[in-house]
C-alpha cells in the first residue's frame, strides 16, 4: 500500500493510494514445453477474484473509489513468458467483476526472471483507457520469489488520478463509458 500525500506543488486535498496484491503459485508448466495451457486460465479465476476483493478491501473497502488499474505476472525461470499471459483474463475479468464492471482493457506485463526481480505494473482509469491524468505504474515484487518453477501474480489498484496530474487529454469526469476507451 501506498499513501501519496506529496508530489511538489500544493498538497492535494485528498491523498492518492495505490495499492497492490500478490500471489506466489506453482507454474505447473515448469520445465517443459506444453502445447495446451489454456485450461489453467479456468483455475486461477477463484484466485484472481479473491486477490481483487482483498485488494479493494485493502484500499478502504469501497469499490466505488477505485479509478485505476492493472495487473502483471513475474515467471520463474523454469517457465516462459506465455506463463505469464495466463493471467490476462482471469486477473483482469477478476478487478472489473469486482468494481462493478469497469469497462478498460486491464493493462499488463509480464516477464521471465530470478527471486527477487521486480515488474513495473501499468495502471489506467478502470472506465476509459485514453483518460491520462491516470497513466501511472506501480513497483511489485518480492525478494523470495518467483522461485524457477514459481509465478508471482499481481493486481494494482489506485483511488485517484496522479497528483498534480496535468498533461492535458481525456478528464474522468468526462468519460462516456460507452467503450472502454473514452
Amino acid at each position: 500500500m501506498e499513501e501519496i500525500r506529496h508530489e511538489g506543488g500544493t498538497p492535494p486535498a485528498k491523498p492518492l493510494k495505490r495499492g497492490a496484491v500478490l500471489a506466489v503459485i506453482e507454474n505447473p508448466f515448469a520445465g517443459a514445453y506444453h502445447e495446451d495451457i489454456q485450461g489453467f486460465m479456468k483455475d486461477l479465476e477463484p484466485l484472481g477474484l479473491d486477490m481483487a476483493r482483498r485488494l479493494i478491501e485493502a484500499l478502504g473497502g469501497n469499490a466505488g473509489a477505485i479509478e485505476g488499474y492493472g495487473k502483471g505476472a513475474i515467471v520463474g525461470q523454469a517457465g516462459e513468458v506465455e506463463h505469464g499471459a495466463l493471467w490476462h483474463v482471469p486477473g483482469g475479468y477478476a478487478m472489473r467483476e469486482a468494481l462493478g464492471n469497469a469497462k478498460a482493457i486491464v493493462p499488463s506485463t509480464k516477464k521471465v526472471g530470478a527471486a527477487g526481480t521486480r515488474l513495473d505494473v501499468p495502471v489506467t482509469h478502470i472506465d476509459a483507457s485514453y483518460v491520462r491524468s491516470h497513466f501511472d505504474a506501480m513497483e511489485v515484487g518480492l525478494a523470495d520469489a518467483p522461485r524457477a518453477n514459481e509465478m508471482v501474480l499481481a493486481l494494482v489498484m489506485t483511488t485517484g488520478a496522479r497528483i498534480h496530474a496535468r498533461v492535458g487529454g481525456l478528464k474522468a469526469e468526462d468519460i462516456k463509458g460507452e467503450d472502454g476507451l473514452r
